[in-house]
């Protein structure tokens, strides 16, 4: 069975913080996604990616900043996080990465 090149434009990365490790610790993990991404689209991707039952998806924009570096000011770009909440028993590693 092959997966669908398309789950991997909608799950771009996880994220590894100290935030994201704390909320592993409620069956919860960070990820990346595309902006266009919506929460029916993100579950499917991790449930068929990562072989997991996905209890429910948060999403949030973080927004770029204006950033100075060596007298040039710079914009950061716009960031979407999902917060995935797995079911009981359910785990991702993503230390190992996909």
């Amino acid at each position: 069975m092959s997966l669908d090149p398309r789950l991997y434009d909608i799950i771009k990365s996880p994220v590894i913080t100290e935030k994201a490790t704390l909320l592993s610790e409620h069956n919860k993990v960070v990820f990346k996604v595309a902006s266009t991404a919506t929460k029916p689209q993100i579950k499917e991707a991790v449930e068929k990616l990562f072989d997991v039952k996905v209890k429910s998806v948060n999403t949030l924009v973080t927004k770029g900043k204006v950033k100075i570096f060596r007298g040039t000011r710079g914009q950061r770009s716009d960031v979407k996080k999902a917060i995935v909440t797995l079911e009981e028993g359910q785990l991702i590693d993503v230390t190992t990465g996909l």
